[in-house]
């Protein structure tokens, strides 16, 4: 699946989801919630281009991904939350038998015809391809709606480093790279012990769960100099905000560029922006981000 992440697909990307930044930009009233009316729905449309859903299918999609991140991301269990994602699911689950089906006979140019393929082949199994495609709008939603907002919410509260971005483009790689180190839009995951090891002087055996602290090692003094300033100077390269190695994201460089495309259309479009009104955190114990973004902005 990685081979539909590469760097070319994801330069053909490009053109469709500034298409869909504009027409979002367009379409938002004037008292603009970078969340509700940006950050949100394009991760969904860039979701549903690549897997190859249309328009006329996408309608649940934010709302499956939004009762999925609610259930995994509440600490108590919520007996509520867990019958809406089982309707979820079934739903969704209905809707990419029905893909599948169509792609296997009838293929096209996007990631559902290349799952099907992999059905057909036998190299991976029908559960495994129903559950890598529901994964990837779960996994893809809400993290990137998360590093737009973040993004957005440091710059605007980081004032100088806002204006230094403007003047040079050049600054908005490293300061999204900043902001996954800085406010990390996963910050924790479970891992499975392999062999017995000691971590800090305490020892777990083969097969013991790890919840891992993302943000803390994205803070780690021993690693990063002020840890808790942001800094878009900061060669922050080597943070673990998309995960390493072979549980590294496959998504990444696609919720980058997303994020990229954004903030280079507002400056475009936009001679002002500043907040609106107090942003609204979302209470999730796994995920960093933003319910509310309300901005002022003053069109160029």
């Amino acid at each position: 699946m990685g081979g539909h992440f590469t760097a070319k697909v994801v330069e053909q990307l490009e053109y469709r989801i500034q298409t869909a930044v504009e027409e979002l930009l367009r379409s938002a009233p004037d008292d603009l919630d970078v969340i509700r009316d940006l950050a949100g729905p394009l991760p969904v449309r860039v979701i549903a281009e690549l897997l190859g859903v249309d328009r006329g299918e996408r309608e649940g999609f934010p709302r499956w991904s939004a009762d999925a991140v609610r259930f995994f991301g509440t600490p108590v269990p919520d007996s509520d939350n867990a019958r809406r994602l089982d309707r979820d699911l079934i739903e969704w689950r209905g809707l990419l038998e029905r893909l599948l089906e169509e792609r296997a006979s009838d293929p096209r140019d996007d990631l559902l015809s290349a799952v099907a393929q992999l059905v057909s082949a036998g190299t991976i199994s029908h559960e495994e391809a129903l559950f890598t495609c529901v994964h990837l709008l779960i996994a893809g939603h809400e993290t990137t709606t998360n590093l737009i907002g973040n993004t957005l919410l440091c710059l605007l509260s980081h004032r100088d480093a806002f204006a230094a971005t403007l003047e040079d483009p050049a600054f908005l790689p490293s300061a999204i790279e900043e902001v996954l180190r800085f406010e990390s839009p996963v910050q924790t995951f479970f891992r499975t012990t392999t062999r017995p090891v000691e971590v800090a002087g305490t020892r777990l055996g083969e097969g013991e769960k790890v919840l891992l602290f993302l943000a803390a090692a994205n803070r780690d003094a021993r690693r990063w100099e002020d840890p808790d300033r942001f800094d878009i100077t900061r060669r922050a390269t080597g943070h673990l905000a998309f995960g390493v190695g072979i549980h590294g994201c496959v998504g990444m460089a696609v919720a980058r560029l997303e994020a990229e495309i954004v903030l280079t259309l507002l400056a475009r479009k936009v001679e002002a922006i500043e907040l609106g009104g107090e942003p609204e955190r979302r209470l999730n114990n796994t995920l960093r981000g933003l319910a509310r973004l309300p901005v002022k902005v003053r069109p160029a």
